[in-house]
């Protein structure tokens, strides 16, 4: 395994490299954007992990992540100093899978790193099934299904003629959906998803309560379900 830091705090990533001794076999380090964009032109079909700063000397993390989801879906996991909600979303619909706000423990990222490998193993070659099926619209952050339009670049949720508004762990839910269509999502591994592995999931319920809602808001009376549960075991999208 392969991972390429992106972090211009020469310590941080010396320190970065070292937890994760154990799960990589070799790390890319590099310290700007123009860097990482080389690096990944040289050696990007190598890469399992990619660990991003949003603040680098030359721009924002954000200019390198739409480089990434442009050529690769390796999973790419979000390292900032801004503890914005904003931050989240926007890193999220571009196609982060993962975001830690510093300061932060190794264990916690060591978590948050044997989280993302294991999902990406689960899928074949990435977190996100986009690359294979889907089309240059959903690649653009664009999903037409039905009736209706979700733009994740914009944050404009639409359903026919109405406007939807989705909660951010409503929209991160459906991203979710959209990006792994007809696959079984497990339960634990939406909970993993949508809170991470630092303690904020508390209720036990919040991932029903979560899928119900956003089901309500996408769904009709109709015969049309996109959202199936499957009992025991999770959920699917179709």
């Amino acid at each position: 395994m392969v991972i390429q830091i992106v972090e211009d705090d020469r310590s941080l990533s010396e320190g970065i490299s070292i937890s994760l001794g154990d799960y990589a076999d070799s790390f890319y380090k590099e310290y700007k954007i123009e860097d990482a964009k080389a690096g990944f032109d040289r050696y990007g079909d190598e890469i399992s992990l990619i660990i991003l700063d949003l603040n680098l000397p030359d721009g924002i993390g954000y200019d390198y992540l739409k480089y990434v989801r442009e050529r690769s879906d390796v999973p790419v996991l979000i390292l900032t100093a801004n503890d914005l909600e904003m931050d989240e979303v926007t890193g999220l619909t571009m196609g982060a899978d993962d975001f830690l706000t510093k300061p932060f423990s190794l264990a916690v990222l060591r978590a948050r790193v044997q989280a993302l490998v294991r999902r990406s193993r689960m899928s074949g070659n990435g977190v996100s099934s986009a690359g294979k099926d889907t089309s240059k619209l959903e690649k653009s952050g664009v999903y037409e299904i039905d009736d209706m339009i979700f733009d994740f670049e914009k944050l404009s949720f639409r359903k026919g003629e109405e406007e939807l508004f989705l909660s951010v762990n409503e929209q991160k839910l459906l991203k979710i959906f959209l990006d792994n269509k007809g696959m079984l999502l497990t339960r634990d591994a939406l909970i993993e998803r949508l809170w991470g592995d630092s303690g904020e999931y508390v209720e036990e319920n919040a991932l029903s309560v979560t899928v119900n809602r956003l089901r309500s808001k996408i769904e009709g009376s109709g015969d049309v379900k996109h959202i199936n549960t499957v009992y025991g075991q999770g959920y699917r999208f179709e």
